[in-house]
């Protein structure tokens, strides 16, 4: 990415919750690959973006569609199948709730500087609620769950629910996501986009821009990552 300039034109900053914030992505991947052992089901590297950055019913939905593919003689329901999946996930984020290296010091420099900051999740609402209890929920503004938009992640409208409730143009917003998923919907919804990898990889792209972890990330980033998606195709 060529140098930039920052500007003032950063209105708030919008995170993904799950490997962006905490270190929740690897107890996801374990809790659905318990489930998917217990079915009978073997995971691979295909199954992978029908996991990450996705809704607990999303992933539900996979692996029963597996299920039926693979032993239509014994369909477990679906709604058990989110449910046990929620559930696996609950209780090992409520035993491990590790924030990424340079996380909170982000957050407290966002919120000293009176930037306005939002958590935007895929995660069930009890979830969040463990890891905003963790964080501290002085240092966002909103949350937002799964099943508290019309549409998750990868549709933009957790986004743009985080940017309406915060008063702010999408266009004006830095989303900070790990996954492909996630940075689709920061994307359509017309965010700039700060991508922190964890599992799968990411590429460079016109408004978003790809570092190692949250410790490269300052303020003077965020706001010149906004002033270059400016310019990017598509900006609302």
């Amino acid at each position: 990415m060529p140098p930039i300039q920052a500007t003032d034109q950063l209105q708030a900053v919008l995170f993904d919750m799950d490997g962006t914030l905490v270190d929740t992505e690897k107890l996801w991947l374990e809790a659905v690959r318990r489930q998917a052992e217990q079915l009978g089901l073997a995971l691979d590297e295909r199954d992978q973006p029908h996991i990450l950055g996705r809704a607990v019913e999303d992933t539900a939905e996979h692996l029963h569609r597996r299920l039926l593919a693979e032993d239509a003689a014994r369909p477990l329901p679906l709604d058990r199948l989110a449910d046990a999946l929620e559930e696996r996930f609950a209780v090992l984020v409520a035993a491990e709730v590790v924030p990424m290296p340079g996380a909170l010091a982000l957050l407290d420099a966002l919120v000293a500087s009176g930037v306005t900051t939002a958590l935007v999740s895929a995660s069930p609402r009890h979830v969040v609620d463990v890891v905003l209890d963790s964080l501290g929920r002085h240092r966002f503004a909103v949350s937002f769950a799964a099943g508290e938009t019309p549409r998750t992640k990868p549709a933009p409208d957790p986004y743009l629910a985080a940017a309406a409730a915060l008063g702010v143009a999408p266009a004006h917003c830095v989303a900070v996501e790990d996954t492909p998923t996630g940075i689709a919907s920061a994307e359509a919804a017309g965010c700039a986009v700060l991508a922190v990898p964890s599992t799968a990889p990411v590429e460079q792209a016109p408004g978003r821009l790809v570092v190692g972890s949250l410790l490269e990330v300052d303020l003077a980033l965020l706001r010149a990552l906004v002033s270059a998606g400016e310019e990017r195709p598509g900006r609302p």
